[in-house]
């Protein structure tokens, strides 16, 4: 599905409930797994969270998750340590472009029986589930957070549970402590101090509910759509103040645009306040780098220059983020410098209209770039590919006067 964006008018006023953190949700879905007394409300209605809950209730040898990225991490470390269990775990062919050996390196030195069923080093795996005894492992600290979450979600129902070495600068550091903070909400013991987490063995936990804040990544293009507007009055459902997600670091980079954020019961409210915006916009977003795109893409919209570091991991997403940002934006008129790990983007002083943007099978793309139909009439490719984290999306444009029109 292709469609066509525009808005007839820059003044926004809404109110909408987004869908449940595709990242709390995953986690505690390998808890619940582990330990089916952890019941969820707010479950996420991502793609992503669907694959993973479908995978966990199954019992098919092959089990495909498709593009989600975080389920492959998780079940990899998951279906290591399910004894007498062998299933292959494969996905689409970009999940089969996408590392995954410092995961499979670490299970093996754990004693983990995983064979690569074609490349070295990618998926797909052979994974045959077998008692895991061993209760050390080290592994780089700035690889992806989601290799050392899925270690640290296991390591509670290990006999002896898990002490994991972290060897270096820490990448994505909030992930790891909201992987923490979901289990000791759970009833489970863990820490991180010094570059070493430590979990404890748990065989059982009490009866627990626990409810998935609403996601803060998908709380981004409202802000985007915020800062690029006249006016908006935006309520956002199911937000807390004190966040477990590294992404609500957006309250504070928004404030720069004059988005002021109201923490209310169980809610957000985004309102603009002033015209204001920065001459140049410097931010390091290694601890959140899925709000790269969205911050990029605002800066497209208001001609303001950005400098965006810590965006190593973008390169191994669902597609090459830095190269998809510097190829769409230029289709705009912007002039982008990347490298391994940072993005520069030029003032652009005027926007080309009727842009198609492609989207390279990443949610992300589509998303990030909506808010410049405030500015500019453009086109999004594959608009589907948003139901891998925010189903709801396109829909909850309309509901805020935006035109959305397939073609």
């Amino acid at each position: 599905m292709n469609i066509k964006l525009s808005s007839r008018s820059n003044n926004l006023s809404g109110n909408l409930k987004i869908t449940g953190s595709k990242s709390e949700s995953n986690r505690l879905l390998i808890l619940q797994a582990l330990y089916p007394e952890l019941k969820i409300e707010n479950l996420s209605d991502s793609d992503d969270t669907r694959y993973l809950k479908a995978a966990l209730e199954s019992e098919e040898e092959t089990i495909d998750i498709h593009h989600a990225g975080t389920a492959m991490r998780f079940l990899t470390a998951y279906f290591s340590c399910q004894v007498g269990r062998e299933v292959v775990l494969t996905g689409s062919k970009r999940m089969q472009e996408r590392p995954i050996k410092l995961l499979v390196d670490a299970l093996r030195s754990l004693g983990a029986e995983i064979a690569y069923v074609k490349e070295e080093g990618y998926p797909p795996l052979r994974i045959k589930g077998k008692e895991i005894r061993e209760s050390e492992v080290h592994v780089q600290a700035n690889i992806s957070s989601q290799y050392i979450s899925a270690l640290m979600l296991i390591a509670p129902g290990l006999a002896s549970g898990l002490e994991i070495h972290l060897k270096g600068q820490i990448t994505s550091a909030p992930y790891l402590l909201m992987t923490l903070e979901i289990m000791h909400n759970a009833g489970l013991a863990g820490t991180l101090e010094d570059n070493v987490v430590s979990i404890e063995p748990v065989s059982k936990l009490a009866p627990t509910t626990l409810q998935v804040e609403s996601d803060w990544s998908s709380a981004s293009y409202f802000y985007s759509l915020a800062a690029v507007s006249e006016t908006a009055e935006l309520k956002l459902s199911n937000y807390r103040r004190s966040s477990l997600q590294g992404d609500s670091c957006l309250a504070e980079i928004y404030r720069k645009f004059g988005v002021e954020t109201i923490f209310e019961d169980n809610s957000i409210s985004l309102k603009k306040t002033s015209g204001k915006k920065p001459r140049k916009l410097i931010e390091d977003l290694r601890n959140s780098p899925d709000i790269a795109q969205t911050i990029a893409v605002t800066c497209l919209a208001l001609g303001v220059e950005c400098e965006l570091n810590g965006l190593h991991t973008l390169k191994i997403k669902e597609t090459d983020r830095l190269v998809a940002l510097k190829t769409e934006m230029e289709k705009f008129g912007a002039d982008v410098e990347i490298s391994n790990d940072s993005l520069r983007l030029y003032s652009c002083k005027r926007l080309n209209q009727d842009v198609s943007v492609a989207t390279y099978n990443d949610h992300r793309m589509a998303m990030a770039f909506a808010p410049l139909a405030l500015k500019v009439s453009l086109g999004i490719e594959d608009a589907g590919v948003v139901s891998k984290s925010y189903p709801s999306f396109w829909e909850d444009l309309k509901q805020l006067g935006l035109s959305v029109e397939e073609i």
